[in-house]
């Protein structure tokens, strides 16, 4: 371990004091142990759909364990710090980390101590705003080894929020007949060009698809993703839906068709995959994959961090635009 940086007796980090408000907070900051880093941020990002359902103080009651963050404080619905996308520089730790910058899933703060087996290295060729997309692009990694798209397979993505986006833009790498990244929004048409996939809109998608990656959190969604597959197709299903509990349309031909539905968390590593990888090891593939700057599309914005107590209000408001916001810490 170094000792050539003094650690900051304080840090600053943003909280949810109560559903619709947020402030900057002020805290003693202790120095990093012998198997910890002290982390100064560079940026954050404010992945909108999950932390628009904190800001309104919408996680559902039963699920308040499992929507905690790794290094959240407080409680749902507040007061609660939260936050997953962080990256930064390792200001003290082992000798291998300092200097370097790391990813972490924690909320959103200038300075930070976690364990040094919870940060990830950032490949020098990623750029600190596109890095932050480590957590939704580690998401879909697990989805698609959830899936195994094969070769030749006609594929469809039902929803081009950041989740679906992300699903898509890996996707888009691999050797497939068709790929559709089906959502209602003409504005989401340049997104698509920008990830290298076709947009189209729900009643314009095409059928007879071999796996759908449904992330579009609605039941409409969902409902149309089962319409596009084939006889035997599977439906991956990436949505959370907060505290809604949409309708499964379970009937008509679901069972004849043999469809097939399974849900994919990226709490633990996909099955098929578990025996051979661990969640660092598909958090370094997601980081690897941010080598491609398609996924500078999905950064829809950026702020100080001081002004994120406004900004995350107005995210949390109608902006149906916003995908992933970067904070800048100067």
């Amino acid at each position: 371990m170094t000792d050539a940086v003094q650690p900051s007796r304080t840090s600053r980090a943003y909280w949810t004091v109560e559903p619709g408000r947020g402030e900057l907070r002020t805290a003693p900051l202790s120095a990093p142990g012998p198997d910890e880093v002290l982390v100064r941020a560079l940026r954050s990002g404010i992945s909108r759909g999950t932390e628009r359902l904190v800001h309104r103080g919408l996680v559902p009651a039963r699920v308040h364990e499992r929507m905690r963050a790794p290094f959240q404080e407080g409680a749902f619905p507040g007061p609660v710090k939260y936050g997953y996308l962080s990256v930064g520089v390792v200001e003290q730790g082992p000798e291998r980390l300092v200097g370097r910058r790391v990813f972490a899933l924690h909320p959103h703060q200038d300075r930070y101590v976690v364990p040094a087996a919870e940060v990830i290295p950032v490949p020098d060729g990623v750029p600190s705003d596109r890095a932050v997309l480590a957590g939704p692009v580690e998401t879909a990694v697990n989805a698609l080894w959830e899936a195994a798209p094969r070769f030749g397979d006609r594929v469809a993505v039902v929803g081009a929020g950041m989740i679906g986006a992300c699903a898509a833009a890996l996707l888009a790498r691999f050797p497939l007949a068709r790929l559709q990244l089906v959502d209602p929004q003409p504005s989401r048409a340049g997104l698509a060009r920008a990830l290298g996939v076709a947009h189209v809109r729900p009643e314009d998608a095409a059928g007879e698809c071999d796996v759908v990656v449904h992330a579009s959190s609605t039941a409409a969604g969902l409902a149309r993703g089962l319409e596009l597959l084939g006889d035997e197709g599977e439906l991956i299903e990436m949505s959370w839906y907060g505290d809604e509990d949409p309708a499964v349309p379970l009937g008509a031909d679901f069972h004849a068709r043999r469809l097939q539905i399974r849900a994919s968390q990226v709490g633990v590593v996909a099955p098929a995959r578990r025996a051979r990888r661990s969640t660092a090891d598909r958090r370094a593939t997601a980081l690897d994959a941010l080598h491609d700057p398609r996924f500078d599309a999905l950064l829809t914005g950026s702020s100080p961090f001081e002004e994120l107590p406004a900004t995350m209000a107005r995210l949390a408001g109608d902006a149906p635009e916003a995908l992933c916001h970067v904070v800048r810490y100067e």
